[in-house]
């Protein structure tokens, strides 16, 4: 199984595909001159509450719907993907993840505005948003193959499989706990919050996200600052890096700048998943009857995700000297532990096991989510049953099978969702410019 994910991984992983995300991203800054980025202040309003109306369509805040949106990335891409984008790329693929980063808030803002102007009531009633639905809706129903692809492959794409096995792994590392267990214990409390619906996700967010992220980014701070001296060293390497093999620190020996690169886009869509079409799944569940406003909220995702909580991990790990390996947490726990010691591990752990699950929680929505798109309310519900008993098994895998599986997944999501983002890219500017000119107005 390893071999052929591998090698699958291998296909679907190539400069082209780089090469549409990168090229989509700088399409969307240059036709939207920015104007998500200058509005960010707006933004923050947004965030705050200060726009919310309990009569629009949708399920949940924007506030709930960003965290939400975070739970499904900080944590698994912060801190074991930084540390695996820097095992295999070195030290030059954090510069790439922060160009990707970058990059990505335009296209976050284009993939979540999709996702509230083209929203479909499911079934039940209930409006539903997200890439099948825009790319059905928006583009019509001969486009409706695409929208399938997209689901199918997200249901692969969005199981807690990795999640799962790197808890186990740092579990099993750090505190000697048998994988087996800890991969039951996450299947049931991840099943208790799941089957609670749409709602219960967003509150378990809202509540876990923000305070662990604070509590990662102040453990952070601690460890940097007790390798203050190398941080500019450390910098340097990793701008340097992107571009020569030689400059860079960590595991770039004998690779190409064009792997570095791809090593770099490939952990970051991992982390902000700008493009994967994942975060409109979440951001498509927003209560709001301005598509607009749900777009600039999430253009802030890949700014807290990428910028902020990974630089963090990429410095603490760079500094701490440790040397980076395929069990991405392992080497984050064991950077916090050298400069923390007795602390540092257990802290990782800690705030670790709460993103693990808080990803696993989202993922199970937006995995069900597309099952219920492809195979009805009722069977597609059923879908949950078989998402909850994979988290177990895949705690007994090998990491480096795991991330394959979700990367070939990943690859083949960003096809149908960056494709149908392009061709209704035209109709997200007019939303823009109306809704803009109604504020200044």
């Amino acid at each position: 199984m390893e071999a052929f994910w591998a090698a699958a991984v291998g296909i679907v992983w190539g400069l082209p595909l780089v090469i549409l995300l990168a090229g989509a991203g700088v399409w969307f800054m240059l036709l939207s001159r920015a104007a998500p980025l200058r509005h960010a202040g707006h933004a923050l309003a947004i965030l705050s509450g200060r726009y919310e109306r309990r009569d629009a369509p949708g399920e949940i805040s924007h506030f709930r719907a960003l965290s939400a949106a975070l739970s499904g990335t900080i944590g698994m891409g912060n801190i074991a993907g930084v540390a695996i984008a820097i095992a295999m790329g070195g030290s030059g693929a954090v510069f790439w993840m922060w160009v990707a980063g970058a990059l990505g808030m335009a296209t976050k803002f284009f993939t979540c505005t999709l996702s509230c102007l083209y929203r479909k009531p499911d079934s039940q009633g209930v409006m539903q948003g997200g890439p099948m639905y825009y790319i059905e809706v928006g583009l019509g129903p001969r486009f409706r193959p695409l929208a399938m692809l997209f689901a199918a492959c997200a249901m692969v794409g969005c199981l807690g499989v990795f999640q799962s096995n790197q808890l186990a792994g740092l579990m099993q590392a750090q505190w000697s706990v048998p994988a087996p267990l800890t991969g039951l214990l996450a299947m049931t409390a991840v099943g208790y919050v799941v089957l609670g619906g749409s709602v219960r996700v967003g509150r378990f967010a809202g509540l876990v996200v923000p305070l662990m992220c604070l509590l990662y980014l102040g453990g952070g701070l601690l460890v940097i600052a007790d390798h203050a001296e190398r941080v500019p060293a450390v910098l340097r390497a990793i701008v340097l890096g992107a571009f020569d093999v030689d400059a860079g620190i960590g595991g770039a020996a004998g690779l190409t700048v064009k792997e570095i690169l791809v090593t770099g886009v490939r952990r970051a869509v991992f982390s902000n998943e700008a493009g994967l079409g994942t975060e409109a799944l979440a951001h498509g569940a927003a209560q709001t009857d301005e598509p607009v406003r749900e777009g600039l909220v999430a253009m802030l995702g890949p700014f807290i995700d990428t910028h902020l909580v990974c630089t963090m991990t990429a410095l603490v790990i760079l500094t701490s000297g440790v040397s980076p390996q395929a069990a991405g947490v392992v080497t984050t726990a064991q950077a916090f532990e050298a400069s923390l010691p007795g602390l540092g591990a257990g802290l990782v752990s800690a705030i670790f096991a709460a993103f693990a699950l808080t990803t696993m929680i989202t993922y199970a929505y937006y995995s069900v989510k597309c099952a219920k798109y492809l195979f009805g309310e009722r069977r597609g519900g059923a879908f949950v049953w078989i998402y909850l008993v994979l988290i177990p098994i895949a705690a007994l895998w090998t990491p480096t099978t795991t991330v394959n599986i979700i990367d070939t997944a990943y690859a083949l999501m960003v096809i149908p969702n960056m494709t149908a983002t392009l061709l209704l890219a035209p109709r997200v500017l007019v939303a823009m410019r109306d809704y803009f000119a109604r504020q200044e107005g």
